[in-house]
C-alpha cells in the first residue's frame, strides 16, 4: 500500500523556506542600516550618495539572482541519498506485495482484511507523527476537522482494503498489470468531473494499455490443470477492477481536498489515517473472520510486522524521492517497481514463457510506459 497511491515535498519546502527568511532578513538589515545612515555630514554628502547607490544596485542585483536563482547541480552525496532511498523504495514495494500475498495465503488471515487494513493506517499515522515532530520537523501539521475527511478517509480504506482483496483471490502478475488500470480511469474521472482533457497522442497510448490488462486478464482467469500455476479467480477480477475505481476515485479526491483545505499531501494524510483507522473498527466486528490468535504461526506474525515496515518505508522514502528527484525520475521509478513486481510475479506463477497472457502484460506495460513519454513531453512543452 502506497499513499500515492506530487514535485518537491515538504522537507524542500521547509529548507526553502528558512533560506528565504534569512535572505528577507538580510535585506531588512540592510534597509535599517541605511536608515540609520540617513544624517551625514554635508562634507560626505556626496560619498554617502554614491554608497547608496552601489549599496541600491547591489540589493537590485541580489533579488534578480533570489528571484531567478538556478539551482546548482546536486552534489555528490545529495545523489547518494537520493539513490538509496529509490533503491529502499523498490525493495519495499517489491517486498509488500509478496509478503500480502504470503499472508493472504493463509485462509485463516485472508478474511481480516478490514483489520489488516487498520494496522497498516496506525503504522503510517505513527510515521507521519514522527516526521512531524520537532526533532526531524519534516512537516507542520494541521488540523482538520473530523467532518471534512470523513468521505476521503471512506474512499481510502476501499483504497486499501479491496486491493488487498484482489491480491488475495488472483496472481501477482494480474495484480500488478490491472493496476496499469488507474491511469486511464483517473484521466476519465477527471474528464467527467473537471473538464480536463489530455494529448491526442497520450488518449492513443492508454487504448493499447487498457487492450493488454483485458487480454491478461482473460487467459490468467482461464482453469488450468496444472497444480503448480497460480491463476486468477473471478472473485478476484472483480475486486480488482472495483479497487481500481475506488483507488481512481481516491486520487482524484486528493487533489480536490489539498485545494480545497489547502493543505499538503503529508498534513492531509496524516488527518485521515487515523479516521480511517478508527471507522474501521465499527465495521471490523462485523465483517471480519478473526483467526485463532494463538494458532497462528510465528512467521505469520513476523510477516505481519513486515508489512507494516515495509508501508512505513514505502511512505517514507517517497517522502525523499518527491523532494529530490523530477518527474521523470518518479515516473522512470514507477516504471521500473512495475516490470520488476509483474517479471518475479511470473517467475513466480508457474507459467512458462510461450503463455498467451504474456502477450498483454507486454502490451500493458508498453501502452502505459509510451503514455508516460507523451505527457512528459507534454509537460515540458507547456513550462517553456
Amino acid at each position: 500500500m502506497t499513499f500515492s497511491h506530487s514535485g518537491r515535498g515538504p522537507g524542500s519546502s521547509a529548507v526553502s523556506s528558512r533560506t528565504n527568511s534569512r535572505s528577507e532578513n538580510e535585506r531588512s538589515n540592510s534597509y535599517d542600516g541605511i536608515e540609520n545612515d540617513r544624517m551625514p555630514s554635508r562634507d560626505n554628502v556626496n560619498d554617502v550618495s554614491m554608497r547608496r547607490q552601489d549599496e541600491a544596485e547591489e540589493g537590485l542585483l541580489e533579488k534578480d539572482m533570489t528571484e531567478h536563482h538556478v539551482p546548482e547541480p546536486p552534489s555528490q552525496a545529495s545523489l547518494g541519498w537520493t539513490s538509496f532511498w529509490i533503491v529502499v523504495n523498490t525493495l519495499a514495494t517489491i517486498g509488500i506485495v509478496f509478503t500480502n500475498k504470503a499472508i493472504f495465503s493463509d485462509p485463516s488471515l485472508k478474511l481480516a482484511q478490514l483489520t489488516f487494513a487498520a494496522f497498516h493506517f496506525f503504522m503510517t499515522w505513527l510515521l507521519l507523527y514522527t516526521l512531524s515532530r520537532p526533532r526531524f520537523a519534516y512537516f507542520v501539521p494541521r488540523r482538520t476537522t473530523i467532518r471534512e475527511v470523513i468521505p476521503l478517509s471512506i474512499a481510502m480504506s476501499l483504497n486499501v482494503i479491496l486491493p488487498n482483496l484482489s491480491l488475495a483471490y488472483s496472481s501477482i502478475t494480474f495484480y500488478q498489470v490491472a493496476r496499469i488500470l488507474l491511469t486511464p480511469t483517473v484521466a476519465t474521472m477527471d474528464f467527467f468531473l473537471y473538464h480536463t482533457t489530455l494529448p491526442r497522442n497520450a488518449i492513443a497510448a492508454l487504448v493499447p494499455a487498457c487492450i493488454g490488462v483485458g487480454v491478461v486478464s482473460y487467459y490468467d482467469s482461464l482453469p488450468t490443470d496444472d497444480a503448480n500455476v497460480k491463476t486468477t479467480s473471478s472473485l478476484g477480477v472483480i475486486f480488482a477492477f472495483s479497487g481500481i475505481f475506488a483507488s481512481s476515485l481516491y486520487t482524484v479526491w486528493i487533489k480536490s481536498y489539498q485545494r480545497k483545505l489547502q493543505i499538503s499531501s503529508m498534513q492531509l494524510l496524516f488527518n485521515q489515517a487515523p479516521v480511517s483507522a478508527f471507522l474501521l473498527l465499527y465495521v471490523i466486528p462485523f465483517v471480519d473472520t478473526f483467526p485463532t490468535w494463538t494458532q497462528v504461526p510465528a512467521n505469520r506474525w513476523l510477516m505481519i510486522l513486515m508489512s507494516g515496515i515495509f508501508a512505513a518505508l514505502i511512505n517514507l522514502s517517497q517522502f525523499f524521492i518527491i523532494g529530490q528527484t523530477g518527474p521523470v525520475s518518479s515516473t522512470v521509478v514507477g516504471h521500473l517497481k512495475t516490470c520488476l513486481i509483474v517479471a518475479l510475479g511470473w517467475a513466480a506463477s508457474g507459467r512458462s514463457v510461450g503463455d498467451r497472457s504474456i502477450v498483454g502484460v507486454f502490451v500493458a506495460v508498453g501502452g502505459i510506459i509510451s503514455y508516460s513519454l507523451v505527457m512528459l513531453r507534454h509537460t515540458a512543452r507547456i513550462s517553456k
